[in-house]
């Protein structure tokens, strides 16, 4: 999806990179699947921020996507692409022979009127769902499960890629798109194709307002704060936190840099080659 620009009549206009919105084919969302969509502004339940940064922003409406893609070998044919307000990538409405409809993530290459289904027998074609068992090695994939049934989970956001690339005793091998790779078992379902809106990371606001529209809040930096609200405020003028030369910490006290993953995690059995050596090499 190309982006388009802007004459720099504005300031804002100058470096301004927004989607084109060529692939969407439908402009309202399909009532039956939307449902209300409550705003935090970051706090959990007791009002206590949690999660900085968010506040504000258009009202939206949630978008049910069906991540499980749980009815087999029912063929469903495209009838719109659409925009989603609460993700990267487009979404993709289909509707079965029974006339049930449902919203997919929208892999890159699939059009309106072309024919998606899952199942353990079909053909390794864009948009299809099929079990890491029977899909072909090499091939691109998104939607991926962790447990088999739960629904995907792994590489959904835009242009996200990732590759199947061997199978041994019940295990499939997958490169993320971090370049991890990671052991799945081989009855999890996922989805052939690369994630669509593969351009999204090029995009550039252009202006403060846009990333407000979006319920994104000023970022402020620590040092400029003062002693009470960050541990690297305060100081005549600019300083290392209070004046003295201190090892910079977020407000958690995470050194910048440290690892914050569990070493202990379970999951971590699963990791077969970590994304940070698939990096040096």
């Amino acid at each position: 999806m190309p982006l388009k620009t802007f004459k720099p009549i504005t300031p804002s206009a100058r470096y301004k990179n927004l989607p084109s919105f060529d692939e969407i084919t439908k402009s309202k969302p399909e009532k039956s699947l939307l449902t209300p969509l409550k705003r935090s502004g970051g706090r959990n339940n007791t009002g206590r921020i949690t999660t900085r940064h968010i506040g504000g922003g258009h009202k939206r409406h949630y978008r049910l996507i069906d991540f499980k893609r749980g009815k087999l070998d029912a063929p469903a044919t495209v009838v719109g692409i659409e925009y989603d307000p609460n993700r990267t990538c487009r979404i993709a409405l289909i509707q079965y022979e029974d006339g049930q409809k449902s919203y997919i993530l929208a892999p890159l290459g699939l059009e309106v009127g072309a024919t998606v289904v899952a199942g353990a027998n079909v053909a390794p074609k864009t948009g299809n769902a099929m079990p890491l068992s029977a899909v072909p090695l090499g091939t691109s994939i998104h939607n991926i499960e962790l447990i088999p049934g739960n629904g995907g989970k792994v590489a959904r956001a835009a242009g996200q890629l990732a590759v199947l690339s061997n199978r041994d005793g019940g295990w499939a091998l997958v490169k993320m798109p971090s370049g991890e790779i990671r052991r799945f078992n081989d009855r999890c379902f996922c989805t052939i194709g690369q994630v669509g809106n593969r351009d999204h990371m090029n995009e550039t606001s252009g202006k403060a307002g846009r990333t407000r529209w979006q319920g994104v809040r000023p970022t402020v930096r620590g040092m400029t704060m003062n002693p009470v609200d960050h541990p690297n405020g305060g100081g005549e003028g600019k300083s290392k936190s209070g004046g003295g030369r201190q090892h910079l910490l977020s407000p958690w006290g995470h050194a910048k840099g440290q690892k914050t993953r569990n070493k202990k995690k379970s999951t971590s059995v699963f990791i077969v080659e970590s994304r940070h050596k698939a990096k040096k090499k």
